[in-house]
């Protein structure tokens, strides 16, 4: 038995890119940044603040949500799997990418009140900033000309 699972809160590092596969499904890929607080240990030693950055992928539903509602500086619940991949540069080397494919994501930031108009059509309202958007199950599908899903 075995077990691949993450769960992130972070803030996304830029707006997300979405991309259509030609069949129509949804890709969208952003950086998510974790920080570790700095803290001082019993013997006086410091310990400096730490940032992860994280490599976020969302599929179909999820990716719609994304390109509609998340903006650079969002504070998110991440929940997915990690997957690596490789490929090889333009010099020939090997190189490895360490992904999360998310299956669950909450949105945490408020949101401040908006005078005007709200942003979202009235057929689809916003959700509260503390409603889960259900998962979406992932496909490997590479219909791009590399081979690479994104």
């Amino acid at each position: 038995m075995s077990l691949n699972k993450v769960q992130l809160i972070g803030n996304v590092g830029k707006d997300p890119e979405v991309r259509y596969l030609d069949s129509g499904v949804a890709v969208a890929t952003f950086p998510l940044a974790t920080t570790d607080r700095a803290y001082t240990l019993a013997n006086g030693t410091q310990v400096p603040e730490r940032t992860e950055w994280h490599n976020i992928v969302l599929w179909r539903g999820l990716a719609e949500v994304a390109e509609k509602y998340v903006r650079k500086g969002d504070k998110l619940y991440i929940e997915g799997k990690i997957r690596t991949r490789s490929y090889d540069d333009q010099n020939g080397t090997k190189r490895y990418v360490v992904e999360i494919f998310g299956d669950n994501m909450e949105m945490l930031s408020q949101r401040p009140a908006q005078n005007a108009a709200p942003q979202a059509p009235a057929a689809q309202p916003a959700r509260p900033a503390s409603q889960p958007v259900a998962g979406v199950a992932q496909s490997q599908s590479t219909d791009d000309e590399d081979g690479l899903p994104f």
